[in-house]
């Protein structure tokens, strides 16, 4: 196994993520990448197909309440509690962007 890629490996890597580097940093790369590669093979050896996936601390199902309809609250004592209101209506802040 090679200790380092190729510099046509690593301004591939380079081009796809459209940066641009130096031949200083090419070289680093070429070294860090390719220790970063053997490492990621390490861990894709591990052999865990036969164990259970624990997907959360916790072996039971999420516990939901149920949804109820409560009573309708009234404009009037909503509006009570709003910091700004104009007539049956709370005032807000606008956003305007340009995107």
């Amino acid at each position: 196994m090679k200790d380092a890629l190729t510099k046509e490996e690593v301004l591939h890597v380079a081009e796809l993520a459209r940066i641009e580097i130096s031949e200083e940093e090419l070289q680093m790369y070429q070294v860090k990448l390719k220790t970063l590669l053997n490492q990621i093979e390490e861990v894709t050896k591990i052999n865990d197909h036969d164990s259970d996936y624990l997907i959360a601390p916790w072996q039971e199902d999420a516990i939901l309440r149920s949804d109820t309809e409560g009573e309708m609250l009234n404009s009037k004592d909503v509006l009570m509690n709003a910091p700004r209101k104009s007539g049956n209506y709370i005032e807000v802040p606008v956003v305007i962007t340009n995107e």
